[in-house]
């Protein structure tokens, strides 16, 4: 008993005196509750709504208000005409749209039956669905409080109903929003590892110092080193579109070239990221751990892959502006899906772009810092 307390004191202090090892046990359990307990969330909410009231009723408003003042809707703005619909759809800025027919507060008035419209953006099947079911109960109750005041007078069907219209993905298959998703999971994680753990491999077989000590410069090394894996991660996203047209009927909306543009600055910024990586890991598990830590969980939790950012926690929204997959994913399905130009994907492209370069800075001086040191 002695010599087992014995070592286990022992162990104890060495495990205080690695900070690593401390880190993983202490902070990895928390940062794992904290970021599934608020982002693994089912409950969508936030949902950008914008109106096309053409009637300017009481009961018009009295339907508008009974979908803001549910909890599950945001009111982003009145709508004009049908072409505005188009361009928030495309552009993002409301994911349902409202429409209430000229003449409604008439129809409630004399217990007429009528119904309004919702358009739904489904190129996220699974929100998509949700925003759907939230309209019908609104609706329904809605349509209830209309036939308790119209008493005996009320028809045999609901006196309000509402038509659904869901663009973009009218099956609302699940496939035609995660694949996109999983070209950004996969991208990414590949092409950070793979750059991640090249560059560290020679340093642990010693090859490193070798190349440091030849006319060979940082960037040319880099250049060198990531061409190949830009390449193959390239033509491995293009192909799981391709596969998915064959197989999944996946569209292509938009432009090839833009998608390849997105693609191509993604990646970029990935295999940067793996660069970086491999300037802070000494070995290649420690590399894999920091690349899956820093890459897999954020595509895949906080880029709107799986769960909706608007609903969300404040403060995980805001860290959701770091994560390159959240623009990526917004390229992607405004182009295979939607069919948009670059004048609606703009800011996602430049944003790409930014954060490639910023990550290409900080890995350049990290690099340049230790050949300094070794030289």
């Amino acid at each position: 008993m002695r010599k087992t307390l014995s070592i286990a004191i022992k162990e104890l202090r060495q495990i205080v005196r690695d900070r690593r090892t401390l880190l993983i046990l202490l902070f990895v359990p928390a940062f794992f509750l904290l970021l599934y307990g608020y982002a693994l969330s089912f409950d969508i909410r936030n949902i950008a709504l914008a109106v096309e009231d053409n009637d300017r009723s009481s009961a018009s408003r009295e339907v508008i208000s009974a979908f803001v003042n549910s909890g599950y809707f945001d009111f982003v703005g009145d709508i004009a005409n049908d072409a505005e619909i188009v361009r928030r759809l495309d552009d993002g800025t409301a994911r349902a749209v409202l429409v209430i027919p000229a003449g409604f507060g008439r129809d409630v008035r004399i217990a007429r039956p009528t119904s309004v419209q919702l358009i739904v953006n489904g190129d996220n099947a699974n929100t998509a669905t949700t925003v759907v079911g939230y309209a019908v109960g609104l609706v329904s109750a809605v349509s209830a409080r209309y036939e308790a005041a119209a008493g005996p007078v009320a028809a045999a069907r609901p006196l309000l109903t509402s038509e659904t219209r869901v663009w973009y993905n009218p099956e609302l298959r699940s496939t035609l929003f995660l694949v996109p998703g999983l070209i950004a999971y996969i991208a990414m994680l590949t092409a950070v590892v793979s750059t991640a753990l090249s560059i560290v491999r020679e340093k642990e077989a010693g090859t490193m110092e070798q190349v440091r000590m030849s006319p060979v410069g940082p960037l040319a090394y880099v250049v060198g080193k990531t061409v190949p894996y830009f390449l193959l991660s390239l033509a491995s996203a293009l192909a799981i579109v391709g596969v998915s047209m064959l197989l999944f009927d996946l569209p292509v909306r938009g432009s090839w070239w833009l998608l390849i543009l997105a693609v191509a600055l993604f990646l970029v910024g990935a295999l940067a990221f793996g660069v970086l990586i491999s300037t802070l890991a000494d070995t290649q598990q420690v590399a894999f751990q920091l690349a899956v830590l820093t890459s897999y969980l954020p595509t895949l939790m906080l880029s709107g892959f799986i769960f909706p950012i608007s609903s969300m926690p404040a403060v995980l929204q805001a860290i959701t502006y770091a994560v390159p997959a959240r623009y990526f994913l917004t390229v992607l399905r405004g182009v295979l899906l939607k069919g948009v130009g670059a004048a609606v994907v703009w800011q996602d492209l430049w944003a790409l772009v930014a954060f490639a370069a910023v990550v290409l800075a900080l890995a350049s001086l990290r690099l340049k810092r230790e050949w300094s040191v070794s030289r």
